[in-house]
């Protein structure tokens, strides 16, 4: 096939430092309170109603269970053999979690659902009911009950998502409160500047909200995921108010000082770019793409048109040596060329590996 060739000079800039950021966010947009993660419920099923591609009813994994589930509806069978035939059923591992605030009776949970076994699809399958128990080996509680026709979403097939497929019958409460909390910072924000950021406004919540400017501090961060807070002991008996204030704390996200993050995940075939990500002059060789950036960028002419007849990817910069190609030009010259989002991660996978791509490269 003959290569495709593409400057991605030319292609508009960034959005400004303005635009990138909202004016503010709340500390509970990237912290949590300790012992308030999520939940893992995990259980036993059968996912029904496979175009032939289920387990093989002749090994016992499915026969077994298959079996017991039609004499729990009133069929009993005599011998495994019965079912012997069966390749419309698959055995799954079934798992749900919970919202980090703990789950109510009646609350609705999406389930995932994975194959076990030999089926190789579990498109357009059913789940039946099956119960979900805690994440302890323990723990035998009944917390859900699970089902629901399963839809395949991302590039596996032996794995599925039924959307609100579990209805929670036992509540999972959240920890009671005492004296002091621990706020823990969720993934992408982890680390120090992050947790003395939060640690600052929350002392400055509390000291607007004594209206004592030299109160000593409530709050200290622990590590590059955990801040303390002690609750004033007015506020013990009922911390919800003071809690409300402390977690709804606005302040700008420029404070984090985050770095710049490429996050990819190939299930879903998503690429997010956080930040002004830059890419070093770089060749990088990938099938029939040629994708060429340049500062600043060529320009053509009926004498001296560009044309590129290679089966390379060439990002470089022609100005100064302190000067970088930006990854959003050539992820916009990967659109106008419709690049598959695979290759896309594969060619960003090979240039953060070479050093050349400057962000943390992140695959969900």
């Amino acid at each position: 096939a003959m290569p495709r060739a593409m400057g991605a000079g030319g292609v508009a800039s960034a959005a400004s430092a303005g635009e990138r950021y909202p004016a503010s966010i709340s500390i509970q947009d990237i912290a949590r309170l300790d012992g308030q993660g999520k939940s893992q419920l995990h259980g036993l099923g059968l996912v029904v109603g496979l175009d032939g591609s289920g387990d093989s009813g002749s090994e016992r994994p499915l026969s077994i269970p298959l079996t017991k589930l039609y004499e729990s509806n009133g069929l009993s069978l005599t011998d495994l053999k019965d079912v012997a035939k069966a390749k419309s059923v698959a055995v799954v591992w079934v798992e749900a979690s919970t919202i980090e605030s703990g789950a109510h009776t009646d609350d609705r949970l999406d389930v995932t659902v994975h194959a076990m076994h030999g089926a190789t699809s579990l498109k357009d399958g059913f789940l039946v009911e099956c119960p979900l128990t805690g994440p302890f080996a323990t723990d035998d509680t009944l917390y859900a009950m699970a089902s629901g026709r399963v839809s395949i979403e991302g590039s596996n097939p032996r794995s599925g998502r039924v959307r609100g497929g579990a209805q929670v019958v036992s509540t999972i409460p959240a920890p009671k409160i005492g004296s002091h909390i621990k706020l823990v910072i969720d993934d992408p924000y982890r680390g120090w500047p992050t947790a003395r950021t939060i640690a600052n406004e929350v002392n400055g919540t509390a000291n607007r909200l004594d209206e004592d400017e030299a109160a000593a501090p409530i709050a200290r961060a622990l590590s590059e995921t955990l801040v303390e807070v002690q609750i004033p002991p007015q506020e013990q008996a009922d911390p919800a108010n003071f809690l409300a204030r402390i977690l709804s704390t606005r302040f700008s996200p420029t404070l984090l000082d985050l770095p710049a993050q490429v996050i990819v995940n190939e299930a879903t075939g998503s690429i997010v770019v956080t930040g002004d990500v830059e890419i070093s002059p770089v060749v990088v060789q990938h099938r029939d793409l040629v994708v060429t950036t340049t500062l600043p960028p060529p320009v053509a002419t009926s004498a001296d048109p560009i044309i590129t007849r290679d089966t390379w990817v060439g990002l470089q910069t022609t100005g100064r040596a302190s000067e970088r190609a930006r990854l959003g030009d050539l992820l916009e010259a990967f659109k106008q060329l419709n690049v598959p989002v695979n290759d896309q991660i594969a060619i960003l996978k090979q240039i953060h590996d070479s050093g050349h791509l400057h962000a943390k490269f992140i695959t969900k």
